[in-house]
């Protein structure tokens, strides 16, 4: 059975840090990309920042320079690193798994973990 579990979300100030971690189970992380997407009230679910296998990072516009997404492949583990947050990064924010065997798709999701930022 596949598990992500995400933690590390809280309520912060404008300017403040935070840490938020996904660890997976049921899967090997080495063989998949990783990414951290976020869902604020009334609005579509977008990628904020994504890892493939190989290392390689990619972000949204708006957290670039603010947030970095890493990966520990050892303890299963992905995080996300945001400094400087702002009040519209206040939303859930997700983990994913995906990979491609062939014609296969997997397609994993974690539960998600609320960030709000608000003085």
């Amino acid at each position: 059975q596949v598990q992500l579990v995400e933690s590390g979300g809280g309520l912060v100030q404008p300017g403040e840090s935070l840490r938020l971690s996904c660890a997976a189970s049921g899967i090997i992380l080495d063989i998949y990309d990783m990414g951290w997407y976020r869902q604020a009230p009334g609005k579509q679910r977008e990628l904020v920042a994504d890892i493939t296998k190989g290392g390689n990072t990619n972000y949204e516009d708006s957290v670039t320079g603010r947030f970095t997404i890493s990966r520990d492949n050892a303890k299963s583990t992905v995080y996300l690193q945001m400094n400087s947050l702002k009040p519209e990064d206040t939303a859930v924010y997700y983990c994913n798994a995906r990979r491609r065997a062939g014609t296969l798709k997997y397609d994993y999701w974690g539960q998600g973990t609320q960030v709000t930022v608000s003085s």
